[in-house]
């Protein structure tokens, strides 16, 4: 409306300031508001009515109502846009205005107001230009302006009292305002931008470190941590998110500067004892607060910098470290933690500096033994350093570990030698053990004899010592002694925390003594304070407190005796008992149920202030944590929420570890036990006044909340009726109480109540009383109390358990959400029935619809300004949403009135100015789109969700995301397409005011990508990586250019400090990248705050970003893999992109991949460097093959040699951390594996970065230089023989390939010609570089697989490890070296196999160490050591591979095996030993069932065909060597062999069954017909099987026909029936015609086998058997190939020629079998009448060796039945010429057969027979006319026929004439032909050339020949 107001505004404005002054609160609120939207319409054309706006809206920014105040900061910060005086004139008072309204200020006003004042300080400082034209300002100073803003920080609302007085009495400022003003800053900054930040921060940084050490900020101890808070947020938030990584190492810097500064002061004050001494000492005190905000600041930078900040540990002038170590001498121990914890950030940040820094400590700790605050101070920073450690993953030398015990020792000997010292020495030498125990126990376990020692005898041993105790000592010793026992009790505690797998029965039996004696001097303390006075009171809370603590974690059992005491000693804790303070529990938010915060405001956990927002909870001391209430927090784990630990005070802290305890006990108490505390609670409630009831009350109720949660857990009953009356009394009391949190908690122990009694009953009774107590209460407080107390009875006991009250309760809170008169009740009852809607799912599916339309109704009605009962509201619409669930997609009537009251909901919702209400309607929104996401309009959704991803509210940029990520998941192409349709509307500049989001043309994910450089919040950032995540992969492949250039954009920002280890192989690139980079800068364009977008440069990505971007090209690359084969071809790219301009493909981009690998592989940070080196190897597997069109026979990544050399060489430096090096090593492996480098110079750059590996790995790294754990070490040498061994199965691969293939033609002698020959790679160019380094590296390999078979034994072996460790890896690290060997062992088993078998198990080479015993057999022992160290390798790990296991070690491990196989020596052995062999089948039969892939299986085979086949030598070996001995006695020879005499085989013992079961399982799982039965009659036509398939049945069907071959003749008998019966199953079910006519490899296999065992020697022996035998064999083959049972697709031929293998290899069984013969004779004459020319002619040449079979007796009944056919089928060829060439091969197949029978046929009988010939043959001639116009076929079976008759004549002259002159045609054709043939004599030389050759080209060979 604004613009269209005209001239009417003045008075639409006046009219609105009139009503202002008479409106009520809701209306005042929506009278501002409308202000604003025309202000913000009108712009500067509304300047007359500025000041009269400003007057009436200035006095109500201090109104009562909290909503009026945000709409008077939202309205005068639209007014300070064009209002000049709000800046100049009237700064201070605006300022002192905003200072008022924070005082007593909600969350919401404090965003608003701080909004309002940084902006308006902003302006101040650098107004917009326009206004600044327009009239002549005078401009605030930085100056003047930081001094306003310090006047709220230090004096609040106050006024300016310019004297001094108000400094002497001067309240302290309220809370809320100090932390309103601390917003204002940031927002401050934030609005000037980074760059202004960049310049002026050396004034920002000192402006606001003197803010903490003004007097006035620091007042009392908490108000000073809170101040610190205030600061270190500023800095925080401003630092953390506005600077890029250059700019933030600057202002490191700054700080460091500012840090030595301050030291300096205090060095002088310190050193300087003489002069007033008073200043100097308030001096020093203000000086540790502004070091620790310093400090504080200093350690998040770096940490948050990582590798990247090491320029600033390296730079001298710099002088980080020296800064921050004199810091550790500070007189003041907060001062000296935080320099502790800061260097714990550097050493978290850059590892490498963690083992000097120990050391450096250590050595100052050794030499300044005599400084308290040195001994303190260095013993803090060794214990923060040590706690560091579990971050670093390469860990620390385990000596360190003995070094800090040492010291520790050291000073707890010394602590009584000298008093001055003897506090700070007890506290610094448990402090180091406590740390030391958070190495683990792999560390620990080494010292845990000491460690039990010296905890015992920090504690009297008996009752007698205590009572001595007590009688002696002065006050001090005392407190040394508590401080003492507190040290050793907070060391327990850490032992027990960390290591876990230490604590024996024993270690717990132990332990135990001393903490028993803690207990028993806890009860005698109280006497000891009243002797020595009340200064002690500290420590003994700090022994309680460890007391408590260490308690909690150990098993409750064990201290059971001590109950009474404990729980005596627990309750006086917490219920205040001795305690005048009234100290509350910090506990009570985290035992309520997390979707309780909207009543309890705990939400505010969830916002970017939370640190400094704490301090306005109600109970003591909350978010005043710092690290000086308990030092130890310095070497514990910090929790993920928070970035520096903060314990609260100490006596915050008793009182949370007494009631966590409490927890832990009470399940374990008996019930009378229960009842009398119950009890006591109710007492000290009604005994306790005013405000002290309220504290005792909270730390009660939290108690019991602990306790019940405690007992839940325990599944445990609450008791007896008596204890539930009592407990239901304690919470009904407080159903009631005015204090919401109490009310909260009193509604969740009734709830938890409920649960643990779980009875219906008891239940009943609560929502009986609470019902009752609703219908007649009208008082606000019980309304809520009993509305959300029938919400957790139902949350807790479930819709089941709660059912018959839903009605009931449900119709009581749909009451009371109508009460319009009280929003509280409101609140509570809304949440409440979202609470019963959760729990009772689908059985509240018949009260959606009311409950809806009064959500509806609600949304209308309840002001907005109420916001908790709009989020409420928002709960129950998402909570309905849920219930109707998946019917939402329904359409009937019903449904769809559902569905739109659902959306109409959201988008009221939508539309509310709070941003959780508007989080709310988000998440409502992605409920819907879960269960109908037709209904769900994402044209409007996915905008809106961008505009919130600037939101300066985390819940609801936490709420955007994660929708995004849902819709991305689903409908990534749609929203990216709609976020860039928000691009363009605000790039047309229309309403661009309204939306402040740089969407450039990089899209929603370039802004996504953008938040990750700023947001911190965990959960946010992992929803990005997730909706990125989902976006590439449904649209990476399709836009690829577009994420290719993402990623290269986010890689390319790499922060050039101090030069990178790349920037040689960049400048190369810049010439051509220079335009690039120009757009590149426009495209990352990221989001902040504010509107002058020139001051304010993106942020260039972080290192976090550009690691994810890493991963995301390696992503990228694994995406194309799945999608289209020419995004790895560049011939096939090209084409396709000619074809098609728009498709893109990967292939096409790869000079960017390997760029972009480059960039990230050569950074400064090394989680960069890694996801380099990964994206890089990625990059050489998918590429190594592809060729280069235009260059053949090179391939593609050839010309990026030097790229990946420069990328890999600075990974191989000296001071690499080293997992880069183990992943570089990796990557030389798989690069020259490859195949990609031709040239042998070129391959030796990469070479010799492995061969100085090797020699480190060689000489080994000298002990004194060692940054990193043992493992580590451990890692990288395994990493290099790893990649060695890659290599040289690689190098032994190609000589292999090399011998197989033909030799070229020698080029003379010797070796040097061949090296000339350069640009071929001669084929063992990669072995001649592998060999000189073999003789070590085999032995390295041995030693390594040596280590790795003694680290896979069983734990119950560990007695059997060398207590020395390994070759490389030390005992203490065993459990970390296992997993690197885990990930090594493969290759080098592999290549040590390989090594072994090609130089004969190394017996050639002498191998050093291993010295022989026995002179004559130690080669021998050697082998077979090795070979069962191998073996037993290989065994150990196929026995179960578990399934994360990489296939790729099962693939080495079969290699391996086979490699062993192939050579003589292991053959020998395995076959000695049988049982050997059947355990690895048995095994590899386990492996087959477990995996799938087909190589794995194939591989299997060939293990089992080796295996087989060493048995079969062995057994020929002792056959002979029997027969030389017994002189050739046949009889016994025949018998040896499995089986024996009686042919058993013994499952388990049997090699032959073994080898059976396993190749069974092969066959039937990929011929599952072979298990059926014929009986069923229905044949199954033959499979098709796929080609792995095929071969490895085929493989399977041949090591099957071997196995005979092992057993004794009964042996046999017993196998072969199923041999045969699956041989002839696998030819019956793969014997599939062809198209081409070729034959299936198991057809082939198969007919091989039947061959090899029908040609056995077996026959001989048992005859009767095997006839049997052979006979059922080929009834089996011949019942198959019934032409009638057997489809069309069957292959005849391979069924035909099984039955001529068994009529011509066991002619001897079948002869006269008159069944089988007929069947023969049938299926030869069904082949000859095929029609098929192929089978025909495959009929005739197996006839042809049937006819000419040696034994006559079997032959001539088949030349009796089938020659008149074959000569019927030859006369007819007159009459059908032979059109194709298959046709005539056929017929020349069969005249061959008559021919040959001719031969064969007696001398008597020649002339009839050549009468059946010579017809024939004259009758294919044909006279002149014909010939020339027939087919090629007709004329070559003419030709064929007239070479056949001159050939046959001169062979029987005689013959030949009598038939020529019976009939005298003949005789005329024949010679017409041979007249027509030598008249066209040059024709006949031609076709003599050819006629071979037509001959041959149809000729059929089987692959193999059966005969």
């Amino acid at each position: 409306m604004g613009r269209m107001l005209g001239s009417s505004f003045p008075e639409t404005i006046n009219n609105l300031l009139k009503a202002l002054k008479s409106a009520e609160s809701q209306g005042r609120g929506e009278i501002l508001l409308s202000l604003q939207k025309v202000l913000s319409g009108l712009g500067g054309a509304a300047a007359s009515c500025h000041r009269d706006i400003y007057k009436n809206a200035r006095s109500m920014l201090t109104d009562r109502s909290m909503a009026v105040r945000c709409a008077v900061a939202k309205c005068l910060l639209e007014l300070q846009n064009e209002a000049v005086f709000i800046w100049t004139t009237e700064l201070e008072n605006v300022a002192t205005l905003c200072f008022k309204a924070l005082e007593g200020s909600t969350y919401s006003v404090r965003v608003s107001v701080s909004t309002l004042l940084g902006t308006a300080m902003a302006t101040a400082l650098m107004p917009k230009q326009a206004t600044v034209m327009r009239q002549n300002v005078k401009r605030a100073t930085l100056e003047e302006v930081l001094e306003l803003m310090a006047t709220g920080f230090l004096r609040g609302g106050s006024g300016f009292l310019k004297s001094g007085g108000e400094m002497l009495k001067g309240a302290s400022v309220s809370r809320e305002v100090r932390v309103g003003v601390t917003q204002a800053y940031v927002v401050f900054v934030t609005t000037l931008g980074g760059q202004w930040l960049e310049r002026n921060f050396a004034v920002f940084l000192s402006h606001l470190l003197e803010l903490v050490a003004h007097p006035r900020a620091t007042q009392t101890h908490v108000e000073a941590v809170y101040s610190r808070r205030c600061v270190s947020f500023a800095l925080r938030a401003s630092l953390g998110g506005l600077l890029g990584e250059k700019a933030q190492i600057a202002a490191a810097k700054e700080i460091c500067l500012a840090i030595s500064k301050q030291m300096r002061a205090v060095e002088a004050v310190v050193n300087d004892p003489s002069s007033e001494n008073r200043a100097g000492a308030a001096d020093v005190s203000a000086s540790q607060h502004v070091m620790v905000c310093a400090l504080k600041e200093l350690g998040s930078l770096v940490q948050s910098l990582s590798a990247t900040a090491s320029p600033l540990i390296q730079e001298p002038s710099v002088g980080l470290l020296e800064t921050v170590t004199s810091v550790l001498l500070h007189p003041s121990m907060a001062a000296r933690l935080a320099a502790a914890w800061c260097l714990r950030c550097v050493a978290v940040a850059l590892p490498h500096q963690l083992t000097p820094l120990l050391e450096r400590c250590a050595e100052c700790i050794n030499n300044l033994k005599n400084s308290p605050e040195a001994v303190s101070g260095y013993s803090f920073a060794m214990a923060a350093l040590l706690g560091g450690v579990h971050q670093c993953p390469l860990g620390i030398p385990h000596s360190k570990g003995k070094m800090v015990v040492s010291i520790a020792e050291d000073l707890l000997r010394s602590a009584a030698q000298n008093s001055r010292l003897s506090l700070q020495r007890t506290q610094a030498g448990w402090l180091l053990l406590g740390a030391l125990m958070t190495l683990g126990p792999s560390l620990v376990r080494y010292h845990l004899p000491k460690m039990l020692l010296l905890w015992r005898n920090v504690f009297p041993r008996s009752q007698k010592e205590l009572e001595a105790e007590k009688a002696r000592g002065d006050s001090f010793s005392w407190q040394v002694m508590l401080e003492g026992r507190a040290g050793a009790l907070c060391a327990m505690r850490s032992f027990v925390a960390h290591c876990p797998e230490l604590l024996t029965e024993d270690v717990i039996r132990r332990l135990m003594t001393p903490i028993e004696c803690a207990m028993t001097m806890m009860s005698h303390v109280p006497a000891v304070i009243k002797v020595h006075g009340a200064h002690l009171k500290a420590s003994a809370a700090m022994v309680r407190l460890r007391l408590y603590d260490i308690l909690a974690l150990l098993p409750p059992k064990t201290y059971e005796g001590s109950f009474n005491g404990l729980l005596r000693e627990l309750v006086a804790e917490f219920t205040l008992t001795d305690n005048s303070a009234n100290t509350t529990t910090s506990l009570l938010r985290s035992l309520c149920h997390y979707d309780d915060s909207v009543l309890m405001g705990s939400w505010l956990q969830e916002t970017d202030h939370k640190s400094i927002e704490d301090q306005l909870q109600p109970n003591s001391a909350s978010g005043s944590g710092a690290l000086e209430h308990d030092p130890s927090s310095i070497y514990l784990r910090v929790p993920a929420v928070e970035a520096v630990p903060g314990p609260l005070p100490l006596g915050v802290s008793v009182i949370d570890a007494s009631v966590a305890l409490f927890g832990v006990v009470f399940p374990h108490v008996s019930f009378k036990h229960r009842l009398q505390m119950l009890d006591h609670f109710a007492e000290c409630i009604k005994q306790a006044k005013g405000v002290r009831q309220q504290a005792v009350q909270l730390n009660i109720f939290t108690a019991v909340l602990s306790a019940l949660k405690g007992l839940a857990e325990n599944k445990s009953s609450l008791g007896p009726e008596e204890v539930r009356k009592s407990a239901l009394a304690l919470v009904m009391g407080a159903l009631d109480n005015p204090n919401p949190i109490l009310r909260c908690a009193a509604g969740e122990a009734l709830g938890r109540m409920a649960q643990v009694v779980g009875e219906a009953s008891f239940i009943a009774r609560m929502a009986q009383h609470s019902f009752d107590k609703l219908k007649s209460a009208r008082d606000v407080v019980s309304r809520t109390g009993h509305s959300l107390a029938l919400g957790c009875l139902h949350r807790y006991v479930g819709g089941i358990g709660s059912g018959q009250h839903l009605k009931t309760s449900v119709s009581i809170l749909l009451a009371l959400a109508q009460d319009a008169t009280c929003h509280e009740v409101q609140t509570w009852a809304l949440h409440s029935l979202a609470l019963i809607v959760d729990s009772s799912g689908p059985m509240y599916r018949g009260y959606v619809e009311p409950t809806l339309s009064l959500v509806l109704t609600l949304l209308l009605t309840v002001p907005p300004s109420h916001t908790e009962v709009h989020q409420c509201l928002g709960r129950c619409l998402g909570a309905l949403i849920t219930t109707v669930g998946p019917e939402l997609q329904g359409n009937s009537g019903s449904i769809s009135t559902i569905r739109s009251s659902c959306l109409v909901g959201c988008a009221i919702m939508q539309d509310h100015s709070d941003s959780l209400v508007q989080a709310a309607a988000i998440s409502c929104l992605q409920q819907l789109h879960m269960f109908a996401p037709r209904h769900v309009n994402l044209s409007s959704l996915v905008p809106s969700l961008c505009v919130h991803l600037c939101s300066s509210h985390l819940l609801l940029r936490r709420a955007a995301v994660a929708c995004l990520r849902q819709l991305a998941q689903r409908e990534a192409a749609e929203v990216c397409e709609y976020a860039m349709s928000l691009a363009r509307k605000a790039g047309d500049g229309k309403d661009s005011t309204s939306i402040n989001l740089n969407i450039t043309e990089t899209g929603l994910e370039g802004v996504l990508f953008g938040m990750l450089d700023r947001e911190t919040d965990r959960k946010l950032c992992s929803d990005i990586h997730d909706t990125l995540g989902h976006m590439l992969s449904s649209l990476a492949v399709e836009k690829l250019p577009h994420w290719l250039k993402l990623c290269k954009d986010v890689l390319a920002a790499t922060t050039e400090v101090g030069g990178t280890v790349a920037s040689v192989g960049r400048r190369k690139d810049e010439e051509e990248d220079s335009e690039k980079k120009d757009e590149m800068d426009d495209d990352i364009m990221f989001t902040s705050l504010g509107q002058d977008d020139k001051s304010k440069p993106s942020v260039a990505p972080r290192w976090v970003t550009r690691v994810f971007a890493a991963d995301c090209l390696c992503r990228i690359i694994h995406l194309c893999e799945n999608a289209d084969k020419a995004h790895f071809d560049l011939a096939a790219a090209r084409v396709t992109k000619a074809k098609n301009p728009e498709g893109d493909f990967l292939v096409l981009h790869l000079c960017d991949l390997i760029r972009m690998a480059f960039m990230a592989a050569t950074d400064h940070s090394n989680q960069l460097r890694m996801a380099g080196l990964q994206a890089l190897e990625d990059i050489i597997k998918k590429f190594a093959a592809v060729p280069e069109p235009e260059f053949p026979g090179h391939v593609i990544l050839e010309q990026y040699q030097a790229n990946v050399g420069a990328a890999l060489r600075p990974a191989f430096s000296p001071d690499t951390p080293s997992d880069i090096t183990a992943k570089a090593c990796q990557v030389c492996s798989t690069w020259i594996g490859s195949g990609v480098v031709s040239d042998l110079n070129d391959l030796r750059r990469v070479h010799n970065l492995l061969v100085s590996s090797l020699d480190k790995v060689q000489t080994g790294k000298s002990p004194s230089s060692q940054l990193y754990s043992e493992s580590a070490t451990t890692m990288e040498k395994l990493a290099v023989l790893k990649a060695w061994a890659e290599v040289f199965v690689v190098a032994m691969n190609i000589k292999k390939e090399s011998q197989s293939k033909p030799a070229r033609p020698p080029q003379g002698e010797g070796e040097d010609e061949d090296e000339g020959d350069g640009d071929v790679l001669p084929p063992d160019s990669l072995m001649t570089l592998v060999q000189p380094e073999l003789p070590s590296l085999s032995r390295l390999w041995l030693a390594v697989l040596r280590d790795y078979a003694l680290l896979t034994l069983p734990a119950e072996f560990s007695s059997q490890l060398p207590p020395e460790g390994g070759a490389f890896y030390t005992p203490e690290t065993i459990d970390t070296a296992r997993l690197h060997y885990r990930s090594s062992w493969a290759s080098v088993l592999h290549a040590e196999a390989l090594w072994l078998s090609s130089t004969g198990f190394g017996s050639a080479e002498d191998t050093g160490p291993v010295v022989a015993s026995a002179p004559g057999n130690s080669t021998d022992s050697l082998v077979k050591d090795r070979l069962h160290l191998l073996l037993g390798i290989s065994i150990e790990f196929l026995c179960f591979p578990r399934a994360e296991e990489p296939i790729e070690d099962v693939m080495s491990c079969l290699h391996a095996l086979c490699t062993l196989l192939d050579s003589p020596s292991a053959r020998t052995h395995i076959a000695e030993d049988q049982l050997l062999a059947v355990e690895l089948l048995n095994v590899l039969h386990r492996l087959l069932l477990t995996r799938d892939p087909p190589s794995v299986q194939l591989q299997v085979t060939t293990v089992v065909q080796k295996t087989i086949r060493a048995a079969q030598e062995h057994l020929e070996h002792i056959r002979s060597s029997k027969t030389v001995e017994d002189g050739g006695d046949e009889e016994c020879v025949s018998v040896l062999g499995e089986g024996g005499e009686t042919g058993e085989l013994l499952p388990g013992k049997s090699l032959v069954f073994a080898a059976m079961e396993l190749l069974v399982f092969i066959l039937v799982r990929h011929l599952p017909h072979l298990k059926a039965q014929d009986t069923d009659g229905v044949r199954q036509p033959p499979q098709h099987l796929s080609d792995h398939s095929s071969r490895l049945v085929a493989a399977t069907v041949t090591a099957l026909a071997e196995l005979p071959s092992l057993c004794s003749p009964a042996g046999s008998m017993t196998i072969l029936p199923t041999v045969l019966f699956l041989i002839t199953g696998v030819l019956r079910d793969t014997a599939v015609k062809t198209s081409d006519n070729s034959v299936p490899a198991p057809v082939s296999a198969s007919l091989q086998a039947i061959k090899t065992i029908l040609s056995s020697p077996l026959a001989a022996r048992s005859q009767t058997q095997w006839s049997a035998l052979v006979r059922s064999s080929l009834a089996t083959v011949l019942q198959h190939s019934q032409p009638d049972t057997c489809g069309v697709s069957v292959d005849e031929v391979s069924l035909l020629t099984a039955v001529t293998l068994f009529l011509l290899s066991a002619s001897g069984a079948l002869v006269g079998v008159s069944v089988l013969q007929t069947g023969c004779i049938e299926r030869f004459r069904h082949g000859l009448d095929s029609a098929d020319p192929w089978t025909q002619a495959r009929c005739y040449q197996l006839l042809l060796s049937v006819f000419q079979h040696s034994c006559r007796s079997l032959s001539t009944p088949y030349i009796h039945s089938l020659a008149p056919v074959l000569v019927e089928k030859l006369k007819a060829v007159e009459h059908s010429r032979p059109s194709t060439p298959a046709e005539l091969q056929a017929v020349q197949e069969g005249v061959k057969v008559l021919e040959s029978l001719v031969a064969m046929g007696e001398e008597h009988n020649r002339v009839q027979l050549l009468a059946l010939l010579v017809p024939t043959l004259v009758s294919y001639l044909l006279d002149d006319m014909t010939f020339s116009t027939a087919s090629t076929s007709s004329k070559d079976l003419h030709e064929f026929a007239l070479q056949n008759l001159m050939h046959t004549g001169p062979l029987y002259p005689a013959a030949f004439k009598t038939v020529i002159g019976v009939a005298p045609e003949l005789k005329t054709r024949l010679e017409a032909a041979i007249r027509s043939r030598q008249a066209n004599s040059k024709a006949k030389t031609a076709a003599r050339q050819q006629q071979p050759s037509v001959q041959a080209a149809p000729t059929i060979k089987l692959k193999t020949s059966f005969f």
